[in-house]
Protein backbone atom coordinates (compact mmCIF):
# COMPACT_ATOMS: atom_id res chain seq x y z
CA UNK A 1 0.00 0.00 0.00
CA UNK A 2 1.19 3.59 -0.71
CA UNK A 3 1.68 6.55 1.30
CA UNK A 4 -1.58 8.11 -0.56
CA UNK A 5 -3.33 5.11 0.41
CA UNK A 6 -1.73 4.53 4.16
CA UNK A 7 -3.04 8.34 4.87
CA UNK A 8 -6.61 8.01 3.80
CA UNK A 9 -6.85 4.83 5.22
CA UNK A 10 -5.33 6.05 8.50
CA UNK A 11 -7.67 9.05 7.57
CA UNK A 12 -11.04 7.10 7.58
CA UNK A 13 -10.56 5.39 10.57
CA UNK A 14 -10.10 8.70 12.61
CA UNK A 15 -12.66 10.11 10.90
CA UNK A 16 -14.90 7.59 12.43
CA UNK A 17 -13.88 8.03 15.80
CA UNK A 18 -12.99 11.23 15.77
CA UNK A 19 -15.89 12.29 18.35
CA UNK A 20 -13.96 10.86 21.44
CA UNK A 21 -10.22 9.77 20.56
CA UNK A 22 -9.64 13.27 21.33
CA UNK A 23 -10.86 13.17 24.60
CA UNK A 24 -8.04 11.09 25.38
CA UNK A 25 -5.65 14.13 25.71
CA UNK A 26 -7.95 15.53 28.93
CA UNK A 27 -5.80 13.45 31.29
CA UNK A 28 -2.95 15.22 30.03
CA UNK A 29 -4.28 18.86 30.16
CA UNK A 30 -5.18 17.68 33.87
CA UNK A 31 -1.83 16.22 34.94
CA UNK A 32 -0.92 19.54 33.67
CA UNK A 33 -3.08 21.50 35.85
CA UNK A 34 -1.77 19.57 38.96
CA UNK A 35 1.87 20.61 38.19
CA UNK A 36 1.22 23.78 37.00
CA UNK A 37 4.71 25.52 37.36
CA UNK A 38 5.44 26.97 41.06
CA UNK A 39 2.20 25.20 41.74
CA UNK A 40 0.25 28.87 41.58
CA UNK A 41 -2.78 28.57 39.66
CA UNK A 42 -2.83 31.18 36.39
CA UNK A 43 -3.95 34.76 37.15
CA UNK A 44 -8.07 35.67 36.17
CA UNK A 45 -6.45 37.96 33.22
CA UNK A 46 -4.90 34.49 31.96
CA UNK A 47 -7.35 32.52 32.55
CA UNK A 48 -10.03 35.16 31.18
CA UNK A 49 -8.04 35.35 28.03
CA UNK A 50 -7.71 31.08 27.61
CA UNK A 51 -11.70 30.91 28.02
CA UNK A 52 -12.08 33.60 25.40
CA UNK A 53 -9.69 31.73 22.83
CA UNK A 54 -11.98 28.73 23.87
CA UNK A 55 -15.21 30.66 23.10
CA UNK A 56 -13.89 31.77 20.05
CA UNK A 57 -13.15 28.41 18.94
CA UNK A 58 -16.78 27.22 19.62
CA UNK A 59 -17.77 30.55 18.18
CA UNK A 60 -15.77 29.29 14.58
CA UNK A 61 -17.68 26.24 14.57
CA UNK A 62 -21.06 27.80 15.59
CA UNK A 63 -20.58 30.58 12.45
CA UNK A 64 -19.81 27.64 10.32
CA UNK A 65 -22.81 25.09 11.28
CA UNK A 66 -25.43 27.87 10.97
CA UNK A 67 -24.40 28.62 7.44
CA UNK A 68 -23.86 24.97 5.96
CA UNK A 69 -26.60 23.49 4.27
CA UNK A 70 -28.16 19.91 4.18
CA UNK A 71 -25.83 17.69 3.31
CA UNK A 72 -22.38 19.38 3.97
CA UNK A 73 -20.43 19.27 7.54
CA UNK A 74 -22.08 16.30 8.30
CA UNK A 75 -21.38 14.18 11.67
CA UNK A 76 -21.96 10.99 10.58
CA UNK A 77 -19.27 7.93 12.05
CA UNK A 78 -18.98 6.68 9.05
CA UNK A 79 -16.70 7.44 6.07
CA UNK A 80 -16.53 11.32 4.55
CA UNK A 81 -19.98 11.90 2.90
CA UNK A 82 -20.96 15.44 0.65
CA UNK A 83 -23.33 15.89 -1.33
CA UNK A 84 -22.68 19.56 -2.26
CA UNK A 85 -19.27 21.25 -1.95
CA UNK A 86 -19.58 23.99 0.42
CA UNK A 87 -17.42 26.56 -0.93
CA UNK A 88 -19.13 29.96 0.40
CA UNK A 89 -19.17 31.09 4.05
CA UNK A 90 -16.42 30.35 6.50
CA UNK A 91 -15.47 27.88 3.64
CA UNK A 92 -14.24 30.79 1.21
CA UNK A 93 -11.45 31.43 3.34
CA UNK A 94 -10.57 28.23 4.75
CA UNK A 95 -11.20 24.78 3.87
CA UNK A 96 -11.94 22.97 7.45
CA UNK A 97 -13.25 25.65 9.61
CA UNK A 98 -14.46 23.32 12.04
CA UNK A 99 -11.30 21.69 12.94
CA UNK A 100 -9.58 25.05 13.16
CA UNK A 101 -12.13 26.07 15.53
CA UNK A 102 -11.53 22.51 17.64
CA UNK A 103 -7.90 23.47 17.86
CA UNK A 104 -8.63 26.95 18.96
CA UNK A 105 -11.10 25.50 22.12
CA UNK A 106 -8.10 22.18 22.56
CA UNK A 107 -5.77 24.83 22.08
CA UNK A 108 -7.39 27.71 25.16
CA UNK A 109 -7.90 24.46 27.55
CA UNK A 110 -4.30 23.56 27.31
CA UNK A 111 -3.26 27.04 27.78
CA UNK A 112 -5.25 27.12 30.93
CA UNK A 113 -3.71 24.81 32.94
CA UNK A 114 -0.88 27.86 33.16
CA UNK A 115 1.61 24.64 31.88
CA UNK A 116 4.15 25.70 28.92
CA UNK A 117 4.06 22.00 27.76
CA UNK A 118 0.57 21.33 27.83
CA UNK A 119 -0.07 23.12 24.83
CA UNK A 120 2.79 22.36 22.60
CA UNK A 121 2.30 18.44 23.14
CA UNK A 122 -1.89 19.23 22.29
CA UNK A 123 -0.56 21.04 19.06
CA UNK A 124 1.25 18.67 17.80
CA UNK A 125 -1.58 15.53 18.45
CA UNK A 126 -3.57 17.33 16.99
CA UNK A 127 -1.78 18.05 13.73
CA UNK A 128 -0.88 14.33 13.67
CA UNK A 129 -4.57 13.62 14.39
CA UNK A 130 -6.38 15.76 12.21
CA UNK A 131 -3.98 15.91 9.19
CA UNK A 132 -5.05 12.41 8.42
CA UNK A 133 -8.22 13.05 8.78
CA UNK A 134 -8.28 16.30 6.47
CA UNK A 135 -6.73 14.16 3.83
CA UNK A 136 -8.78 11.85 3.80
CA UNK A 137 -11.81 13.96 3.68
CA UNK A 138 -10.26 16.37 0.81
CA UNK A 139 -9.58 12.29 -1.43
CA UNK A 140 -13.39 11.97 -0.93
CA UNK A 141 -13.78 15.53 -2.09
CA UNK A 142 -11.10 15.37 -5.12
CA UNK A 143 -13.13 11.51 -6.18
CA UNK A 144 -16.66 13.52 -5.50
CA UNK A 145 -16.32 16.72 -7.32
CA UNK A 146 -13.07 16.68 -9.88
CA UNK A 147 -12.62 20.02 -10.99
CA UNK A 148 -14.87 21.85 -8.36
CA UNK A 149 -12.43 20.93 -5.90
CA UNK A 150 -9.24 21.33 -7.30
CA UNK A 151 -10.51 24.96 -8.21
CA UNK A 152 -11.51 25.61 -4.88
CA UNK A 153 -8.62 24.07 -3.23
CA UNK A 154 -5.90 26.10 -5.35
CA UNK A 155 -7.00 28.97 -3.76
CA UNK A 156 -8.14 28.48 -0.25
CA UNK A 157 -5.95 27.00 2.35
CA UNK A 158 -6.49 24.02 4.59
CA UNK A 159 -5.89 25.17 8.30
CA UNK A 160 -4.60 28.98 8.74
CA UNK A 161 -7.52 30.81 6.91
CA UNK A 162 -6.89 33.64 4.51
CA UNK A 163 -8.25 37.01 4.86
CA UNK A 164 -9.70 38.03 1.59
CA UNK A 165 -11.71 36.25 -0.84
CA UNK A 166 -15.27 36.36 1.28
CA UNK A 167 -18.34 34.93 -0.57
CA UNK A 168 -21.46 35.20 1.12
CA UNK A 169 -23.14 31.95 2.57
CA UNK A 170 -26.00 30.68 0.23
CA UNK A 171 -28.49 30.21 3.35
CA UNK A 172 -29.45 32.49 6.22
CA UNK A 173 -28.04 31.63 9.35
CA UNK A 174 -30.08 29.29 11.83
CA UNK A 175 -29.42 29.72 15.57
CA UNK A 176 -31.75 26.29 15.83
CA UNK A 177 -29.43 24.63 13.63
CA UNK A 178 -26.38 25.80 16.04
CA UNK A 179 -28.17 25.00 19.23
CA UNK A 180 -28.88 21.45 17.69
CA UNK A 181 -25.54 20.84 17.08
CA UNK A 182 -23.17 22.44 19.12
CA UNK A 183 -24.73 22.25 22.70
CA UNK A 184 -22.71 19.44 23.59
CA UNK A 185 -19.67 21.26 22.57
CA UNK A 186 -20.41 23.67 24.80
CA UNK A 187 -21.04 21.65 27.74
CA UNK A 188 -17.56 20.04 27.28
CA UNK A 189 -16.17 22.84 27.02
CA UNK A 190 -17.44 24.46 30.58
CA UNK A 191 -17.32 21.23 32.20
CA UNK A 192 -13.59 20.80 31.31
CA UNK A 193 -12.73 23.88 32.10
CA UNK A 194 -14.57 23.59 35.45
CA UNK A 195 -12.61 20.32 36.17
CA UNK A 196 -9.06 21.63 35.48
CA UNK A 197 -10.02 24.93 37.78
CA UNK A 198 -10.94 22.31 40.63
CA UNK A 199 -7.56 20.30 39.85
CA UNK A 200 -5.06 23.71 40.03
CA UNK A 201 -6.74 25.15 42.97
CA UNK A 202 -6.17 21.54 44.95
CA UNK A 203 -2.96 21.68 43.52
CA UNK A 204 -2.08 24.18 45.59
CA UNK A 205 -4.45 24.95 48.29
CA UNK A 206 -4.67 21.11 48.96
CA UNK A 207 -8.54 21.43 49.52
CA UNK A 208 -11.07 20.14 47.10
CA UNK A 209 -13.34 23.24 46.59
CA UNK A 210 -15.42 24.52 43.44
CA UNK A 211 -15.28 28.17 43.05
CA UNK A 212 -18.78 29.85 42.87
CA UNK A 213 -18.71 31.16 39.69
CA UNK A 214 -17.46 28.18 37.91
CA UNK A 215 -20.06 26.13 39.53
CA UNK A 216 -22.95 28.74 38.08
CA UNK A 217 -21.89 28.68 34.90
CA UNK A 218 -21.25 24.69 34.89
CA UNK A 219 -24.85 24.40 36.75
CA UNK A 220 -26.27 26.48 34.05
CA UNK A 221 -24.75 25.21 30.90
CA UNK A 222 -25.75 21.46 32.08
CA UNK A 223 -29.47 22.64 32.19
CA UNK A 224 -29.62 24.56 29.35
CA UNK A 225 -28.36 21.92 27.15
CA UNK A 226 -30.28 19.10 28.68
CA UNK A 227 -33.43 21.70 27.67
CA UNK A 228 -31.99 21.93 24.18
CA UNK A 229 -31.33 18.01 24.15
CA UNK A 230 -34.63 17.19 25.07
CA UNK A 231 -36.31 19.00 22.52
CA UNK A 232 -33.81 17.94 19.60
CA UNK A 233 -35.00 14.39 20.37
CA UNK A 234 -38.89 14.76 21.58
CA UNK A 235 -39.43 17.99 19.46
CA UNK A 236 -38.91 19.35 16.01
CA UNK A 237 -39.03 22.79 17.59
CA UNK A 238 -35.02 23.19 16.80
CA UNK A 239 -35.15 21.47 13.23
CA UNK A 240 -34.81 23.82 10.04
CA UNK A 241 -35.77 22.37 6.48
CA UNK A 242 -32.84 22.03 4.60
CA UNK A 243 -30.09 21.93 7.57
Amino acid sequence: MGMREEFESAGNWLFRRRGYLPLLLFPLVLYAAWHSPDRTTPGASWNALCVALAIGGLTLRGATVGFVPKDTSQRNTGRPQAEALNTTGLYSLVRHPLYVGNYLMWLGVALFTGAWWAPVIVSLVFWLYYERIMFAEEEFLRRRFGGDYTAWASTVPAFLPRLRGWRSPLTRFSLLTVLRREHSSLLALVASLTALKVVSDHAVTGRLTLDPRWGTALAATLLVCLAIRTLKHRTRLLHVEGR
